[in-house]
């Protein structure tokens, strides 16, 4: 690795001064999972990098809102998440998720906020955390916005956010009534990243599906929501033929190509398949 400046900040506000709208060698690092292995491999020779852990004032930690949402602070780490008894028994979907989530050592490190924003498509959080409608608190030098995690990413390792801009909170909607499931499909092991991962957050009323949310991850560049698949199951019940219709509807809409994971026709069938299984899984 070549030599470079840590500077470790003790305010968010000297963290967003030390980082530089148009130098891309200049990076925030919160867990540093992702990013020290980019700089292992040199595909990122960062001239500064800019450390949030020693920062003070909420940036970690897991809370529950007035309205009942979960609010978890960026620095969050993803074991500490995994393990709250809130999550657990509020969002059990998100704690399902996270228990194949890489392995115990890096969710012991990585956190939240540098998870999201790392944009990296194979990530298993974001889809979840789009389907149940999740949004993140973002700030940077003219102060704070809100974006929805389903808008965050824009591509492969592209986000919306500006290099002088960080990702603070992360707040998730109680879940209400609403039943949520996330399976993926590995091509080795079970904590490997996915060829592609499937999240639905379904509410329904009798035998049929009030409400659908559906968010694909992996075989596209960035969470994609399956709008057509959607609108086949709302109204409808969960019976092989409406779930048929829902994954042609959703192999459809795709826009997917293929990579060492699985070729795009591949990829389809899985969506088409793993639609029905999620769906099921969600409504038990």
């Amino acid at each position: 690795m070549t030599p470079f400046e840590l500077a470790e900040p003790r305010t968010l506000r000297e963290a967003l001064a030390l980082l530089d709208p148009d130098d891309a060698t200049v990076r925030p690092i919160s867990g540093g999972t992702a990013v020290m292995l980019m700089m292992k491999a040199g595909v990122l020779r960062p001239r500064r990098l800019v450390s949030l852990r020693a920062i003070d004032g909420g940036l970690a930690g897991i809370a529950r809102e007035p309205d009942g949402a979960l609010r978890i602070g960026a620095m969050t780490p993803l074991a500490e998440l995994e393990h709250a008894d809130a999550v657990r028994r509020e969002w059990p979907v998100i704690a399902r998720t996270l228990r194949t989530l890489s392995n115990v050592r890096v969710r012991n490190v990585a956190t939240i906020g540098g998870h999201l924003a790392h944009g990296d498509p194979h990530q298993d959080l974001p889809p979840v955390l789009s389907a149940l409608g999740a949004r993140v608190t973002v700030a940077g030098p003219k102060g704070e916005r809100t974006v929805p995690v389903e808008g965050l990413s824009t591509g492969y390792y592209e986000t919306v956010l500006a290099r002088d801009e960080l990702i603070t909170a992360v707040a998730v909607p109680a879940l209400g009534r609403k039943r949520a499931a996330y399976l993926k499909c590995t091509t080795r092991s079970a904590d490997d990243w996915p060829a592609l991962g499937m999240a639905v957050a379904l509410e329904t009323e009798g035998e049929a599906i009030r409400t659908a949310s559906i968010v694909i991850g992996a075989a596209t560049d960035r969470p994609t929501r399956l709008a057509a698949a959607e609108a086949v199951l709302r109204g409808g019940r969960a019976d092989d033929a409406t779930l048929a219709r829902a994954g042609d509807a959703a192999a459809d809409e795709l826009a997917i190509a293929g990579d060492p994971r699985g070729s795009a026709a591949y990829k389809k069938q899985l969506a088409r398949v793993y639609l029905r299984r999620a769906v099921r899984a969600a409504l038990g």
